[in-house]
């Protein structure tokens, strides 16, 4: 996603492992703001980032960063520095090669070539500073279990619960399904989202809307949410499954799954099975 200001302001933070940046991705307000982690391929080294446009909330995201990492058990620093938007361009690029993500899903950045074998379903995606890149264990979970279900009727609807970087919605076009739609309460988060099917020539409709709020139903729901926001909407996610349709639930950490299969099957969903990606679990429930 393009930043309308040519300079920005990066608050970043060295982190132990991925496993930290997983927990303190948990503990953070994600309506304030959006964190970027990057393991380097080289040194494996794990970085935070935060983006901003608006200098003056720098102070704040230091705040918050410093809380969410005491309540971790993690001792960060955070520093501040600016970036112009052309050196961030050619920044990310040392983090995103090519990579397989399941059978037959294989995600490229557009800077990268890839020949194609038959069969497999290849998603161009630049990932900016937003949300849903296929290297996070929850997306991967995902198109895993997605990828699994195109062996029954492709014509089945798929919707597609905070689409986020509308990898997921993606992913299912490339793998054949006819009817897919996404939402999601960020409106930047839809506008990226259509941006990418557009790099990938899919056309699906994306909307901005709340859990609360929708309408749709899908013979297939993907709902890659935080664990607390399943449990708070597991009622408004499962009317969202159609009669004999199929749930995938991710963006869970392992602690907390129990939790979030519980308040499902209190809504009669039945769980097909689950995932274990570095302290990520996903699950796959059928409503009958």
């Amino acid at each position: 996603m393009l930043m309308k200001n040519s300079t920005l302001t990066v608050v970043s933070a060295q982190l132990p492992s991925s496993d930290a940046a997983d927990l303190l991705l948990e503990l953070l307000d994600g309506d304030a703001f959006t964190p970027t982690f990057w393991e380097d391929i080289e040194t494996h080294a794990v970085r935070l980032d935060v983006f901003l446009e608006d200098a003056t909330t720098a102070s704040d995201v230091e705040t918050a960063l410093t809380q969410a990492a005491t309540l971790a058990g993690l001792d960060i620093t955070c520093t501040r520095d600016t970036l112009e938007n052309a050196d961030w361009q050619e920044a990310w690029k040392r983090f995103f090669h090519v990579e397989r993500i399941s059978e037959r899903i294989v995600i490229r950045p557009s800077w990268e070539s890839y020949d194609a074998k038959p069969g497999e379903a290849v998603i161009i995606l630049d990932p900016g500073m937003s949300f849903g890149t296929g290297k996070h264990p929850t997306t991967r979970a995902c198109l895993q279990l997605l990828d699994k279900l195109t062996e029954g009727d492709l014509g089945r609807p798929v919707l597609d619960m905070g689409c986020g970087s509308g990898i997921l919605s993606i992913a299912a076009k490339k793998l054949g399904f006819t009817h897919v739609r996404g939402f999601d309460y960020d409106p930047d988060a839809v506008q990226v989202s259509k941006e990418n099917a557009a790099l990938n020539d899919v056309e699906i409709p994306f909307e901005p809307r709340n859990l609360a709020d929708n309408l749709d139903e899908g013979a297939i729901v993907l709902a890659n949410i935080l664990g607390p926001v399943l449990i708070q909407y597991a009622k408004e996610v499962t009317c969202a499954v159609l009669p004999g349709g199929q749930l995938i639930a991710s963006g869970i950490l392992d602690t907390l799954y129990p939790e979030v299969k519980a308040a499902f099957e209190a809504c009669g969903l039945v769980e097909e099975e689950n995932i274990l990606i570095g302290e990520w679990r996903s699950g796959r429930f059928s409503r009958p």
